[in-house]
């Protein structure tokens, strides 16, 4: 038989590849997500608590803010010496002065509610944050909801009523205090997913916390006491909390999707009601617990919604270029 009789007739041309789904680009390991994630929810307790000890032994909130700063450059320092000036370069420096005048007012707020009301009570009035950014994805970057998402927003607002309960003697200065962080924390996240489009998260969190030294001396200053040698180990203890809690945050969300971990945030409530009880000796009641829950359930539909749609906008992305 002749060679080219013994040959297969060609197929045609190779069917068009098909897009491929991005997700993988994300390193799917849910168990160390896990891990991460939960090291990163203690360490955020912690680091919620100490600020109330260190209002308790007599120092203002305002010079807590400044010293933590302080504390968490210094953490912040090996990074600067390993990556060398690069680390303080960037295209975005007026996002840099949004979010860190924003971020002043949300930490000031923080603190001073740390320093009236339960560590578990401003971690639960927290978890509104996610709420809070998606209305100010709405308003500043134009991004439409429909009506699953308008009634988690709705549902998670619900649930502030059961912890705040206005009118029963539930809400005061430090609610308020705690709703504005959650507030301001929530419209940070939005400014968080343009920066991240220019810096890595190294680099957003070493700018913001030095661009943050300088006008939280100022008030700093109206209030200060120096100090002493007893306050050392919890301003310590503030900086490297801070720091080390995002390193895990962020190796948490490089190890899985970001709708996984944010499942597993509601694990700083349990943490925190722990602390709480071990060093202040502070009871949860059980609508703190119950208001929580429904925040989070509705804060965790939020982000999965969020995450789909992405997901959904990057494969029609990806379709449509390869066609």
């Amino acid at each position: 038989m002749p060679e080219n009789q013994s040959q297969k007739p060609s197929a045609g041309p190779p069917p068009p590849a098909r897009p491929r789904d991005p997700r993988p680009l994300v390193r799917d390991d849910p168990i160390r997500a896990v891990l991460w994630i939960t090291a990163a929810m203690a360490l955020f307790a912690v680091l919620a608590a100490c600020p109330r000890k260190a209002a308790l032994m007599g120092m203002h909130p305002l010079q807590v803010v400044f010293l933590r700063n302080v504390s968490a450059t210094l953490f912040l320092m090996p990074m600067l010496m390993w990556r060398g000036r690069a680390l303080l370069r960037s295209n975005a420096i007026h996002l840099y002065g949004v979010r860190v005048g924003i971020s002043i007012f949300s930490m000031t707020a923080w603190f001073y509610a740390l320093a009236l009301i339960p560590v578990a009570e401003v971690t639960a009035i927290g978890f509104l944050a996610p709420l809070f950014g998606t209305l100010g994805a709405i308003v500043f970057l134009g991004e439409k909801v429909r009506i699953r998402r308008w009634t988690a927003l709705i549902v998670g607002f619900i649930g502030a009523m059961i912890i705040l309960r206005p009118g029963a003697d539930g809400f005061g200065l430090g609610q308020a205090c705690a709703v504005f962080n959650a507030m301001s924390s929530g419209l940070v996240t939005v400014l968080l997913k343009q920066l991240s489009g220019e810096d890595d998260s190294g680099k957003i969190v070493f700018l913001t916390t030095i661009l943050m030294l300088p006008p939280t001396l100022i008030p700093a200053l109206f209030v200060w006491q120096t100090p002493g040698w007893e306050y050392l180990p919890v301003i310590l203890t503030i900086g490297f909390t801070a720091v080390l809690g995002h390193y895990c945050l962020m190796r948490g969300f490089a190890s899985t999707e970001a709708s996984l971990v944010m499942t597993f945030d509601f694990s700083r409530l349990p943490f925190a009601v722990l602390i709480g009880w071990w060093m202040f000796g502070e009871v949860t009641d059980i609508w703190t617990w119950v208001g929580a829950t429904v925040i989070f359930i509705s804060a965790a539909y939020i982000t999965r919604r969020e995450a789909k749609l992405r997901s959904q906008a990057r494969l029609a992305k990806i379709a449509k270029k390869s066609e």
